[in-house]
C-alpha cells in the first residue's frame, strides 16, 4: 500500500515506522513548509493519506487530498463541530475519509464501555456523572475529542443529562468535562459516577503513541477501495 502522510510531527513519525514495518511505501511527507507537495504526482500515487496535524488545518487538509482523488484517514480533533457539513461533501461527491477521535483498539473497547455502562446508570439518579481528560502540553484542542466521544455517548444514555460542559457545572443536566494539560502524558480519560455512598469510575490510560499509530495504519489499510465515511465502528464491528 502506497501512503501519504499529512503532519510529520511526534505521530506522523511514529505512524511512519509502523507502516514501513507492515510493508507499505510512504510516497510523499507533507508538512507545514511544503503543502505545495498535495499537488505533486507523488501524493497522487498515494493509495491512501494519513493525517494528524490541528484543528485548523484539517478540513483544508482533506479537500486538497480529495481534490487529488486520494481517500483520507484522520485522528485530528478539534472541528468537531463541523462533522456534518463534511460529511455531507463526502456524500455529495464520493469522497472517502475514516475518521475517529481515537485510533487506540483499547480506546474503543473503553467507548464500548462507556455506552454500556451509561445505559446502566440511566437508573440510578443518585449518581452523578463527570469525565476527566490529561494529555500532553502539546495538545492544541480542549476537551479532547476522546473525551467529547464519551460525553457525546452519555448523554444518548443517560436522560437527566442534555449538554456538556467544559469546567465546573452549575446546573444538574449538565455534564462536566475537566481538561488537565501537563508534561508528555499520552492520554488518560476518566469517567466517574460519584454518589454520598460510593464512587464508580472507569479509565484508560494511553502509555504511548504507538497504540493510536497502529491503529491509524491498520485503518488505513481497511480504507483503501472503501467510499464515503467511515470510522471505527466499521473497522472493529463491536
Amino acid at each position: 500500500m502506497k501512503i501519504a502522510l499529512i503532519g510529520y510531527g511526534k505521530m506522523g513519525q511514529t505512524i511512519e515506522k509502523i507502516a514501513k514495518a507492515r510493508g507499505h511505501e510512504i510516497v510523499c511527507i507533507i508538512d507545514a513548509n511544503n503543502r505545495s507537495d498535495f499537488e505533486s504526482a507523488a501524493f497522487a500515487s498515494a493509495d491512501v493519506a494519513i493525517e494528524f496535524t490541528s484543528p485548523t488545518a484539517a478540513i483544508d487538509n482533506y479537500r486538497h487530498a480529495w481534490k487529488a482523488g486520494v481517500a483520507v484517514v484522520s485522528g485530528t480533533t478539534g472541528w468537531n463541530e463541523q462533522l456534518p457539513q463534511i460529511q455531507e461533501e463526502i456524500k455529495a461527491n464520493n469522497f472517502t475519509l475514516f475518521w475517529t477521535s481515537n485510533f487506540s483498539l483499547g480506546v474503543n473497547i473503553f467507548f464500548e464501555l462507556n455506552r454500556h455502562l451509561a445505559s446502566i446508570m440511566n437508573q440510578f439518579g443518585d449518581y452523578n456523572v463527570s469525565i476527566t481528560e490529561t494529555h500532553h502540553i502539546h495538545k492544541l484542542d480542549a476537551p479532547s475529542g476522546t473525551a467529547i466521544t464519551l460525553a457525546e455517548t452519555i448523554l444518548q444514555q443517560i436522560d437527566r443529562k442534555d449538554k456538556w460542559i467544559l469546567g465546573e457545572t452549575g446546573s444538574a443536566n449538565e455534564l462536566p468535562i475537566k481538561a488537565i494539560r501537563k508534561g508528555e502524558v499520552p492520554g488518560t480519560h476518566t469517567v466517574c459516577y460519584d454518589s454520598e455512598v460510593d464512587t464508580i469510575t472507569l479509565t484508560h490510560e494511553a502509555k504511548s503513541r504507538q497504540g493510536l499509530a497502529l491503529g491509524a495504519v491498520i485503518a488505513a489499510e481497511f480504507t483503501v477501495g472503501k467510499k464515503g465515511f467511515l470510522n471505527m465502528h466499521d473497522l472493529l464491528k463491536f
